[in-house]
Formats: structure tokens, C-alpha cells, sequence
């Protein structure tokens, strides 16, 4: 199958290197010099590059803030055939251009990342796939996870940002609170450096995509519940009630089982 790529960040190298062994890959980044870092694949920096190419799907892995624009700069240069697709973890206004665009598509979101899992082993990772996608598409992502051996879960567009406000923004949110508070420490605790070593990677990430992210509509929910919780915790502190932190701690335990 051919397969067009957008973009040669971490993600779309991770992509061009896993398919092309078996198919035959192209590659678009406007930054040539990013191309360097991909092999056995036809590098393109223009799109009309694409034109000769004739994809037979495209997966785009630009980054979340100009996934839309490069869908826009590759469109008048596809076949009509073209599976469109993408990897974004971030789905806003991407149903909406999905349904105006004339093509098939299939949207789906690897809920890993190069930052932190371990790409030689995935086999405790996730990916989701949106049930409006078409069948074809389905097809042949659900193909590629399984050959990643990912565990793969369906949901609606609006299943999945609410799925993320919980699954990102949580642990997002926890990271840079922690990370606002932080100060040196000389001598840190193996729970410090971890914590430390979790708000690095994160603020290593785009801006624009942490952005995003939190502010996914559903997110407001989720973090009025850590500011309950968080309150809860304070007021067992300042009493240093033991039974009542016991409690506190036997249900966070229960919650992680």
C-alpha cells in the first residue's frame, strides 16, 4: 500500500519507520531538515510533491496545532480515494472537517508517546480508534495496532475527548501544579526525582498541544474534583485526624487496585 505521512517529528518517524518495511512510505515535513532523520522512504518538503506520489492513505502526524493546515495544504494534491487519517490527541473541529472534506477517513489516537513508552515493547499501551471512522480505515489501523500488540479501544469523537480529559488532564494537571511548587533539592527522594523526571518530559511537549489538552471541555469537571479532593486532604492535615486519613488513604488504594 502506499502511504503519505505528514510531518517528520517523533511520530511521524515513528510511523514511517515501523510501515516501511512492508509498504511503500512517503514522508512530508516543509522542514527539510527534519527529513534527514527518516530512512528507507521518499522524502518530500513541498506537497505538490504529493501529487505523483498517489497516496492511497494519509496519516497525518503533524502536531496538534497545525494538523487541520496540513490536511488543507495536502488535499488538492490527493486522489479522491485517499483514506484520510489521523493521530491527534486532540480531536477538536477534526469531525467536522472529516465531514466536509469528500474523502473517507479513520481517526484514531495512540495513547503512547516517544517521551516516555518504551517503543520496543508496547505491549501495555493503548490506542483508540472513533467508531465513525470508515471501514476500510479501520481496517488497517486496527492491523497496525494489533502488529504493535496495543491494546485497542473504539469510541465516539466525543467519548474520546471525555476519555482524555480524564486519562490526560489529570495527570497533566497533577504534573504542573507540582512542578509550580517546586524548589532545588540537594539530596531528593526517589519519589521527588520520579515526579521530577514525569513534569520534565511533560513540559518537554508543544505548548499549544498541553493547551489544548486542558482545555478540552471536559476537563473542567475533572479538576473540580482534585480541588474537592485536594480540600478534603488539607482539612485532614491541618486536624491530623489519623482515622479519617486512614480512611482517606484505604480508598485511594482501593481506586489504584
Amino acid at each position: 500500500m502506499k502511504i503519505q505521512i505528514l510531518g517528520a517529528g517523533k511520530m511521524g518517524s515513528f510511523f514511517a519507520d515501523v510501515l516501511s518495511f512492508e509498504h511503500e512510505v512517503a514522508i512530508f515535513d516543509p522542514d527539510s531538515s527534519r527529513l534527514r532523520f527518516t530512512y528507507n522512504c521518499i522524502r518530500m518538503s513541498k506537497p505538490e510533491e504529493i501529487l505523483g506520489f498517489e497516496p492511497e492513505i494519509l496519516i497525518n502526524a503533524a502536531t496538534v496545532k497545525y494538523t487541520l493546515d496540513a490536511f488543507n495544504s495536502a488535499l488538492p494534491y490527493l486522489p479522491d480515494s485517499c483514506i484520510l487519517s489521523d493521530i491527534a490527541s486532540v480531536k477538536t473541529g477534526l469531525k467536522e472537517f472529516y465531514e466536509t472534506s469528500g474523502h473517507p477517513f479513520v481517526s484514531t489516537h495512540p495513547m503512547f508517546g516517544p517521551t516516555f513508552a518504551n517503543l520496543g515493547n508496547l505491549s501495555s499501551e493503548n490506542a483508540i480508534i472513533i467508531t465513525e471512522s470508515s471501514h476500510m480505515g479501520k481496517v488497517f489501523f486496527r492491523d497496525l495496532y494489533s502488529s504493535l500488540k496495543l491494546n485497542i479501544f473504539e469510541y465516539s469523537f466525543d467519548g474520546h475527548d471525555e476519555t482524555i480529559a480524564y486519562s490526560l488532564s489529570i495527570p497533566f494537571t497533577s504534573s504542573l501544579i507540582f512542578a509550580s511548587v517546586m524548589k532545588h533539592q540537594q539530596a531528593p527522594g526517589t519519589t521527588f526525582k520520579k515526579h521530577n523526571e514525569i513534569a520534565r518530559g511533560l513540559l518537554s511537549e508543544d505548548d499549544y498541544l498541553l493547551t489544548e489538552i486542558l482545555f478540552n471541555p471536559h476537563t473542567p469537571l475533572q479538576l473540580t474534583q482534585i480541588r474537592k479532593e485536594l480540600a478534603r486532604l488539607l482539612s485532614i492535615i491541618e486536624s491530623r485526624d489519623t482515622e479519617a486519613m486512614k480512611e482517606f488513604l484505604k480508598n485511594v488504594r482501593k481506586n489504584i487496585r
